[in-house]
């Protein structure tokens, strides 16, 4: 049977350890790296993202063989930062951002997702600070985040696409138009977790369409309506919305990814678009078919 989907032929689809479970470079309830490279080869990715910095193995050389005696390649690495406390934790977030940029680089990838701090924890809840930013934190916000563009372009010639993530700064339609207002196209591009910004009130479509030049990155994932709406009610942080399964497996949730790759495609570029079910914690045997499920329905829509 042939697909009537157009192709998609300026996306690039891959998968991150995140669809296997992974949050931390190590934890007991976790599947073995080993076992998420075979399995994410195996369902059909040709690209990953190198997960927390420490879950796939460090050292070039080693982690070079390991990916590609699988065929697999590397996207992008991922780095958490809290820009928005100014200049005084420069020295600190560049420590956290050089080895993860220098290992990025040498498997050839182009791109650093950055991940702002949560103002809450995603484990207990606990309120770590305001979760309105006031003008001056919102100035450092830009000014720093241009500053780790400029550096990390500078030094390991790496793009950075900031992720707007839920319990953070960067969330909703408001604030991520007022981040990239504040912020140099040249320097800060944008990670469209699609999944994200919809458990944040945003249209994936319309911020494609109306900040394309700004889309450096994709993240597939979609929410359960029906799950979140609880979420909402109850207040309830991430990490336990995870749990409940508020990101579910495509195509049963929002948005829906169809009109996103498509918006996607007509953008003057090439994009990776990165399968990432969060699924925290999971048994181990959850994530192998529900990634082969999510390769074949996206090759559905044409990617």
């Amino acid at each position: 049977m042939t697909s009537s989907a157009p192709s998609l032929n300026r996306i690039r689809i891959g998968s991150a350890p995140d669809s296997w479970g992974v949050w931390f470079p190590d934890d007991p309830q976790q599947v073995p790296w080993q076992r998420f490279l075979d399995e994410v080869a195996r369902a059909g990715y040709e690209w990953i993202e190198l997960g927390p910095y420490g879950y796939l193995p460090t050292d070039p050389a080693r982690l070079a063989e390991e990916t590609s005696a699988r065929g697999l390649k590397v996207s992008a690495g991922t780095v958490f930062t809290g820009l928005h406390h100014g200049p005084a934790v420069w020295e600190k977030t560049w420590a956290h951002v050089a080895d993860i940029a220098a290992l990025t680089r040498a498997m050839g990838a182009d791109h650093l997702v950055v991940i702002p701090s949560f103002w809450r924890d995603d484990k207990t809840g606990e309120v770590l600070e305001d979760r309105t930013l006031t003008a001056g934190q919102w100035r450092d916000l830009a000014t720093q985040t241009e500053r780790l563009g400029q550096e990390v372009g500078d030094r390991f010639g790496l793009r950075i696409v900031v992720h707007p993530h839920a319990d953070t700064h960067i969330d909703s339609e408001d604030n991520v138009s007022r981040f990239l207002d504040a912020t140099d196209p040249d320097l800060v591009s944008l990670c469209l977790d699609t999944g994200h910004y919809a458990y944040c009130g945003g249209d994936s479509v319309k911020l494609i369409e109306t900040y394309g030049e700004r889309i450096g990155y994709l993240h597939l994932k979609q929410v359960d309506p029906e799950v979140l709406a609880e979420v909402t009610a109850n207040e309830m942080p991430f990490g336990p919305a995870v749990a409940r399964g508020v990101m579910c497996e495509p195509p049963a949730g929002v948005p829906a990814l169809e009109p996103v790759l498509a918006a996607a495609q007509r953008l003057d570029a090439e994009l990776f678009a990165i399968v990432e079910q969060d699924m925290y914690p999971c048994p181990p045997d959850k994530p192998f078919p529900i990634a082969e499920r999510t390769r074949r329905f996206l090759r559905s829509c044409g990617a």
